[in-house]
């Protein structure tokens, strides 16, 4: 199957997740309040007429969603937040102002992961542009999770819910009705496109779904470098061990790490996965300590390979995270491995970030 898209240019121990992760609505717009979150959060009240939208997003996996939903409308779409880059502590440059001031429409993930962005984006957008914080959106407020690396104390929950499937197709459906109403001249088009994305996505979830069911329940373990997967862990009925990228983002105590050595020979975890993009030692030295594999490929946010390519993508990134951690794990990763993932790439050149 062949999507369109743009082309990019330019620890701590916690608890195993217990919270059930869902859907606030139906997600079509019209259905907004009722989710506890929404109020105004993606409504919108000015179509606009005889040209093209303009588009911001903030974290890549989020601007490939909403680039692949667009389609080749000639939309202008940026995406703020570069790859690589620690969506927690990302700081907009003042560069941004101008960006933000000719937005349509801007989509974040919410759920306090954006918030000088946001605040950057409420100072200077215009009062036709909508704000439209997915994640915030698609889940209510009583399904938030929590855990050590985001305590509830500190008012942050889990926002990584991009590497959940079906709360992704939620974002895309989010994105679809945004633009059906900001843009109808092009609904036909945002439609199919969502479809395909959507299928894809369909796709790529049973075959993670197959591919953990060869994995023993006891042994689906996952250690990281940064806390990416609680919604993930939910969905496919996995167990987060810990995460040694605290919520200070400071590094872990050495208490910490004795902690987490003992955990992983107490419940026999079978690899530890770093970050391609944040290498940690301390992984490294958890591995070499309990005998444990470390491998230290995994992306939350940088899609993999080059601009450009057919798998630096939301789905490229999901495929190749899923196959390295089942296939770590001992998992038989043939169902993921056999799906095409590619997209077709449309005009590349207005896809910037």
């Amino acid at each position: 199957m062949q999507l369109p898209h743009k082309r990019l240019i330019a620890v701590c121990l916690m608890a195993a997740v217990a919270l059930p992760a869902g859907c606030a609505s139906e997600n079509a717009l019209g259905n907004a309040t009722e989710s506890e979150n929404s109020g105004q959060n993606c409504a919108v009240n000015t179509p606009i007429e005889g040209r093209a939208p303009r588009i911001v997003a903030t974290v890549a996996p989020i601007t490939s969603l909403v680039a692949q939903v667009a389609g080749d409308v000639g939309a202008d779409i940026v995406g703020l937040v570069p790859e690589g880059t620690n969506s927690h502590t990302f700081e907009p440059p003042p560069s941004a102002a101008a960006v933000l001031e000719q937005a349509d429409v801007v989509f974040m993930n919410g759920l306090v992961l954006e918030e000088p962005t946001k605040d950057l984006a409420r100072s200077n957008v215009g009062a036709a542009t909508v704000l439209c914080e997915l994640g915030t959106f698609v889940l209510p407020e009583s399904e938030w999770l929590y855990d050590f690396s985001f305590p509830k104390e500190g008012g942050k929950p889990n926002p990584h819910l991009w590497t959940n499937p079906p709360m992704a197709k939620q974002y895309a459906e989010v994105v679809l009705q945004v633009l059906l109403q900001l843009d109808p001249a092009n609904a036909a088009q945002y439609q199919n496109n969502f479809n395909l994305v959507a299928e894809q996505i369909d796709e790529l979830d049973a075959a993670m779904a197959a591919a953990t069911l060869t994995i023993p329940a006891d042994a689906r373990l996952l250690l990281t470098y940064h806390d990416a997967y609680a919604y993930f862990a939910e969905h496919y009925g996995w167990t987060v061990v810990g995460a040694i990228q605290p919520s200070s983002f400071d590094e872990p105590t050495p208490k910490d790490v004795a902690d987490l050595i003992a955990q992983v020979r107490e419940q026999q975890v079978r690899a530890i996965f770093g970050s391609e993009v944040f290498p940690s030692s301390i992984l490294e030295q958890i591995g070499a300590e309990t005998g444990t594999r470390y491998i230290d490929v995994l992306r939350d946010d940088d899609l993999p390979g080059a601009s450009g390519d057919d798998a630096h993508s939301w789905q490229g990134l999901m495929q190749f995270n899923f196959i390295t951690m089942i296939e770590a794990l001992g998992g038989d990763a043939t169902a993921l491995r056999a799906l095409n993932m590619n997209l077709l790439v449309v005009d590349s050149a207005r896809y910037t970030q």
